[in-house]
């Protein structure tokens, strides 16, 4: 296809395709013009970013939101360009057919700024920092301890509109142009060439709470702030960083992995625990700050805005990074509002202080501007004025001595605002609107007597942005309140999907009001899977955003709402569950509960993925309520029932397995399973009744349920059912001490090959069955006289929990070896097996597989001849044990303390504990433990004659 001619008139700011004239905004205008000017090399990013941009800090994203609208306009895309290459890692090129334009030499290109004073807008807030230099100062000081490897965690607190955000962006902005270098990085180089590279040095992540999603969303902040960091140059080395040292997180962010590789991940990470995120994170940021010694590694600024939104993950990762010591070049910025903390009463407030307690974080305090901070301001903001005169001092310019300079309004405005930075600039705004300070010539002037001026009270904000919000067009007003309903940070493409208009046209007004800085600034770029690429623009402050939602009317918003879920439903198709919470707050407050439900059981899902058990339960816990406004109907029912398995899961693993709570939401499943006929479910629902009962030791009531799920499955006759419901009837009945007949069903279920979508390939808490029947068997077999054929049994399910890459199921083999170990009276084996028990079960951070670790290692150092210390230990693990409400294997364990008392001398005390033992087996009825018990019970009485 022949390419057609491009010809550019600098002097006219136009520019023809062909016969074709092309629209572009002026910034994509100057970036074309340079590139045409240079096309006889490549134009780094650098470069353009310094030329189109002179003398501003500005993210890449304008970069490549000026490029993809010159794209769209030449009708080329990046992959196959037709006129703009991009050079990998290095820059831009011009490849296409244009008419010759005048170069110019040893000159800079002199391109139109149009971010300079207009009159409705004279300069946005960021752009008119102004007071905040002895606040700016103490960010610097502490950023040279993070350089020298102190790590630093900053509370940046303030009201609302006192800057905090302004600060950051300051802060972010001024070593971000300390830090650039003009020079590419290569391609093709090492994690460590990347890590080491100039350029890297400083690396911001940024993320954001948001109130829509409440504390439900787990981690929404810091996954954004990674995904963010993860884009370009950068993203195939932090990939394999996360891969090798924080796989759990990784598969969080599924668009960075391919199919094959994210349902691997995910198989792996069955089972992983909020500890082994926390660890994980906390040790991949330590990797990547403290990398190549002999040199510097990046440094890390992590800013998460609007904490007092924050949901409990991610306050619970700033707690870890903030607690652990290694050396780390790491910035962790965090802003919030201290009253909404205190209304909230948010978790937030304590985690602050007890951090604060310890020192290890700090807190810089934003209050309102001074009087003369404010006339700073002024002074910046209207920076074409002349040097303001004092009230009643004669000006340098007899023929203006009684014109007012805008500097002069700075006691009134300070008065009326409290000094308050967002009421400042939001009041100056007004007066500009107003026409009470205007421009004349090369002056700004302030029009009227100081006396006659009415400046709006700081109470009034909400009605001065409402009468911004009206000055603008009608066309304007519907973008920016489609926006607000999209959320602080948006992307184009939901507007223009709850507009229904032309991409391109929306597009177009955001970047107007942003060129102009009225309420949106440009925030990068996004694309969603089906392939929509727009531009990503965010609110100048969330009180923007939430005075244009209180505006909308509530039809309107909920209509916008609807619009915005399906269409991002529609976006993400089989993606979806990956922004399920942000699609059920949507379709909940688009009044469509039928899909919110749904949503909210894909977000309690996600958060369980993420060990974010508590999240998982307040979703749980909306959607079971929003379910009561549906009609009754089986859908309902069966909606439900999903979420009560899911609610009992989370539970059991927030609050434990034998927690009380646990137990109502699996009594209402089993309810209702029987209600709806739901037999494929009411089988792993009594499977997560009888784990209830069964780790509580309540043996009957665990035999009861297991007798219903053997005759459940003979009911059925699905073959799984069948070999998964003897094991767990024949698990009770080994521990009631009858063990006839059964190896033999066990064998069944050994051999058996069960589908990975069946419901019953593992236990509601993620055990799988057939390691948990081959850990078992070695134990049955030891009982009924076959120590080899135990020991084998224990090994297979060592390498079957190995194969299925689970923590849990690992932990759960190791375990069974290490007291098989013990009763096989091998100190040394059950030493070592609990001690990689105590390895597996720190790093994920599974506290009742914890607990059993002292009581194994306190016997083996028993028998090893160190009974003293052998006795502390088993002594710790009993209290550990009980505390996580478990009694299964008590009188065992009680047994061990005994005869460790019997080795050291203290016969009596021994046969205190085998007393003990004994009325606990009578209490729950394990009586497997009883023959054991009378042996030592006759042996410690033996000792004492």
């Amino acid at each position: 296809m022949k390419r057609a001619l491009v010809s550019l008139d600098a002097a006219k700011g136009q520019v023809w395709q062909g016969k074709r004239r092309l629209e572009l905004p002026p910034k994509a205008f100057a970036v074309l013009r340079y590139l045409m000017e240079h096309a006889d090399r490549v134009v780094s990013k650098d470069e353009l970013l310094t030329a189109v941009w002179p003398g501003i800090v500005v993210s890449e994203w304008a970069l490549t939101t000026c490029l993809r609208r010159l794209r769209r306009a030449l009708g080329e895309t990046a992959q196959t360009p037709q006129y703009i290459e991009t050079m990998s890692r290095r820059g831009y090129r011009w490849i296409g057919p244009f008419a010759a334009a005048p170069r110019v030499q040893n000159a800079k290109l002199k391109i139109q700024n149009f971010t300079s004073p207009s009159p409705s807008r004279p300069f946005t807030p960021s752009s008119s920092f102004a007071g905040r230099e002895a606040e700016l100062e103490q960010l610097y000081q502490w950023l040279e301890k993070v350089r020298k490897g102190e790590r630093q965690l900053v509370f940046v607190t303030g009201e609302a509109g006192v800057g905090k955000t302004a600060l950051v962006d300051a802060f972010v902005a001024q070593i971000a142009a300390r830090e650039r270098v003009q020079s590419a990085q290569p391609a093709g180089k090492s994690l460590k060439s990347v890590v080491n590279n100039p350029e890297s040095q400083v690396w911001v992540a940024r993320g954001q709470c948001i109130e829509h999603y409440g504390a439900g969303e787990a981690y929404l902040p810091v996954l954004e702030a990674l995904g963010r960091l993860c884009h370009g140059p950068r993203q195939e080395p932090l990939v394999s960083l996360l891969r090798q040292y924080a796989p759990t997180w990784l598969v969080q962010l599924p668009w960075l992995l391919s199919p094959a590789d994210r349902q691997r991940l995910q198989r792996e990470m069955f089972g992983a625990t909020r500890e082994r995120m926390l660890r994980e994170m906390a040790e991949m940021i330590e990797v990547l700050t403290a990398a190549g010694r002999d040199a510097d590694p990046p440094l890390l600024v992590l800013v998460l805005e609007d904490l007092h939104w924050g949901d409990y993950a991610t306050l619970d990762l700033l707690s870890s990074l903030a607690q652990r010591r290694d050396a780390a070049r790491l910035l962790v910025l965090a802003t919030f509002r201290p009253v909404e903390v205190i209304v909230r009463e948010h978790p937030l407030r304590g985690v602050k202080q007890a951090l604060q307690q310890h020192g290890q974080c700090v807190e810089l305090r934003l209050e309102g501007l001074a009087e003369a901070e404010v006339g700073e301001y002024l002074t910046r903001r209207f920076a074409t004025s002349p040097a303001p005169a004092s009230i009643g001092e004669a000006s340098s310019e007899p023929s203006r001595s009684s014109v007012m300079s805008p500097q002069s309004l700075a006691p009134a405005i300070y008065q009326h605002t409290n000094g308050n930075p967002l009421f400042v600039v939001n009041t100056v705004d007004d007066l500009v609107a107003r026409g009470v300070i205007v421009q004349d010539e090369e002056h700004w002037e302030v029009q009227g007597k100081l006396e006659d001026i009415e400046l709006g009270l700081p109470e009034n904000l909400r009605q001065m942005l409402r009468e911004q919000v009206e000055r603008l067009s009608t066309e304007e007003q519907r973008v920016l309140e489609a926006a607000s309903v999209a959320g602080v940070e948006f992307s184009v493409a939901a507007v223009a999907a709850e507009e229904e208009e032309e991409l391109g046209l929306v597009e177009e007004r955001c970047e107007g009001l942003a060129r102009r800085g009225q309420f949106l600034r440009l925030a990068g770029e996004s694309e969603w899977p089906d392939g929509t690429v727009a531009g990503r623009y965010s609110f100048l402050h969330a009180l923007y955003q939430h005075v244009l939602y209180e505006r909308t009317t509530a039809r309107r918003r909920s209509h916008l709402h609807q619009r915005i879920g399906k269409r991002l439903e529609e976006a993400y198709s089989e993606r979806a569950r990956e922004i399920a919470a942000a699609l059920a707050m949507h379709f909940e407050r688009g009044q469509d509960a039928q899909r919110a439900v749904v949503y909210l059981h894909q977000a309690a899902e996600n958060a369980m993925r993420r060990s974010a058990h508590r999240e998982a339960i307040e979703h749980c816990t909306k959607g079971l309520e929003l379910l009561q406004t549906l009609p009754d109907m089986p859908e309902r029912g069966q909606q439900e029932l999903m979420m009560q398995v899911t609610l009992a899961a989370s539970l059991a693993c927030a609050k434990g397995f034998a927690a009380p709570q646990v137990e109502p939401a699996y009594a209402r499943a089993r309810a209702l399973c029987q209600q709806l006929g739901a037999t494929p479910h009411l089988f792993p629902v009594l499977v997560g009744l009888w784990e209830f009962y069964f780790i509580r030791a309540e043996l009957q009531i665990a035999h009861e349920l297991g007798a219903q799920l053997v005759h459940l499955a003979q009911q059925t006759q699905d073959p799984v059912f069948l070999a998964a419901a003897s094991p767990l009837l024949e698990a009770n009945l080994f521990h009631l001490g009858e063990l006839i007949s059964v190896p033999t069903q066990q064998e069944q279920w050994m051999t058996i090959s069960v589908p990975l979508q069946h419901p019953c390939s593992a236990s509601p808490s993620g055990l799988d069955y057939q390691v948990a029947c081959r850990s078992h068997a070695g134990w049955i077999r030891w009982h009924l006289g076959y120590p080899d054929q135990a020991l084998k049994h224990s090994r297979a399910a060592v390498i079957l929990a190995q194969d299925l890459l689970s923590p849990l199921n690992l932990c759960h083999a190791v375990l069974y070896t290490a007291l098989l170990h013990s009763y096989r009276r091998e100190g040394r084996e059950t030493r070592e097996q609990a001690e990689a028990l105590m390895t597996l079960s720190t790093e994920q951070g599974f506290a009742y597989f914890l607990a059993i670790v002292p009581l194994l290692r306190g016997w083996a150092l028993a028998e090893q001849g160190h009974q003293k210390e052998g006795i502390a230990q088993i002594r710790q693990g009993l209290c550990a044990y009980q505390a996580t409400g478990a009694g299964l294997i008590l009188p065992y364990f009680l047994a061990l303390l005994a005869e460790a008392y019997g080795k050291a001398g203290q016969s009596e005390e021994g046969l205190t504990v085998v007393a003990e033992a004994l009325a606990a087996a009578d209490k729950t009825g394990e009586q497997v433990w009883e023959a054991e018990l009378y042996r030592l019970r006759g042996e410690l009485m033996l000792r004492q004659l």
